[in-house]
C-alpha cells in the first residue's frame, strides 16, 4: 500500500485532500483508480490515516476516510542522530538507512576533522536535499512522522543540544568492551530522549572527545572492528531499535 503525507489542515473530518506533487504521482504514475486504498499521515500525530480514493480534480486528489489506524511504526523513544559530517554522498545514504529504522531526528555536526566545509548557502541547500530524502524514505518505511534533518551545527552545539537528553552514547574505539557496552543498551527505557553521536572519517579529535566525556556522555564500543562513519550510526540504532521493540 502506498503512504502519502498531508498537512493536518488537508484531514476534513472523513474528506482528505491530497496536493502538490503527488497528484501528478498518484495520478499519472502509479496510474491509481477511484477505490483504491491509500494509506495517509499528517507527519505530527504517528496515527495512519486509511482512505479510499474517491475523485481526481485537475489539481487534487480527493479521499474519503474508511478509518484510522492507532497502533503506528514509531518507536517508544525519540532517537537523536548527531552525524558528524562525511565525504561525498555519503550523507544521503545515512539520512536515508537512519529514518527506516525509526530516527526521530538527525542533527549533522560540523567536526574538526570534516574534510567537508559547508557555508550558509550550501548548507540550505544539503539540508533541503537531506529532508526530502528522509520524507522518501518516511513514505516507502511507512513512518507516521517525518524526522527533521537539521542544520550543520558545531561540536559544542552538538554536545549543548543534547545536555537535556535521557541517554547520550558516543562509540569510542577506547571505551570498555563490549559487555559495558551491552549493560548501556538495555538500560535504555522506552519514552526516554536518545542522543547517539557519530564521528566523520578518521573519528573525532580527542580534544572533542574529552568534552563529550566531561560532559557526560557515556563512551561506548562497537565491537574489535573499526566501523565507516556511514556503519557506526546505523549499528547503534540497529541496537537501539531491538532494544526498544524486543
Amino acid at each position: 500500500m502506498y503512504q502519502f503525507f498531508v498537512e493536518p489542515s488537508q484531514i476534513q473530518d472523513k474528506r482528505i485532500i491530497i496536493t502538490g506533487s503527488d497528484v501528478n504521482h498518484i495520478k499519472n504514475v502509479l496510474r491509481m483508480k477511484p477505490g483504491e486504498e491509500i494509506a495517509v499521515s499528517n507527519g505530527i500525530d504517528g496515527r495512519e490515516y486509511r482512505c479510499g480514493i474517491e475523485e481526481f480534480a485537475e489539481d487534487t486528489v480527493v479521499c474519503t476516510l474508511r478509518f484510522i489506524k492507532e497502533e503506528g511504526v514509531e518507536l517508544p523513544a525519540d532517537i537523536y542522530l548527531f552525524q558528524a559530517l562525511p565525504k561525498a554522498d555519503k550523507m544521503e545514504w545515512i539520512v536515508q538507512k537512519a529514518v527506516e529504522l525509526g530516527v526521530h531526528e538527525i542533527i549533522p555536526v560540523a567536526a574538526k576533522r570534516c574534510v567537508v566545509k559547508l557555508d550558509e548557502k550550501k548548507a540550505a541547500g544539503k539540508v533541503n536535499r537531506w529532508q526530502g530524502i528522509a520524507e522518501a524514505a518516511a513514505k516507502q518505511s511507512r513512518r507516521g512522522v517525518i524526522p527533521k534533518v537539521h542544520r550543520p551545527v558545531s561540536f559544542r552545539e552538538a554536545v549543548d543540544l543534547a545536555r537535556d537528553m535521557d541517554v547520550r552514547l558516543i562509540p569510542y574505539e577506547l571505551a570498555e568492551d563490549m559487555a559495558h557496552t551491552r549493560s548501556v543498551i538495555e538500560a535504555v527505557q522506552p519514552g526516554q530522549s536518545i542522543a547517539v553521536f557519530i564521528g566523520p572519517e578518521g573519528g573525532f579529535e580527542e580534544s572533542e572527545i574529552q568534552a563529550a566525556l566531561s560532559a557526560g556522555i557515556e563512551p561506548v564500543t562497537l565491537g574489535r572492528r573499526i566501523l565507516r562513519t556511514e556503519t557506526a550510526g546505523l549499528t547503534v540504532l540497529s541496537w537501539l531499535v531491538y532494544r526498544l521493540e524486543n
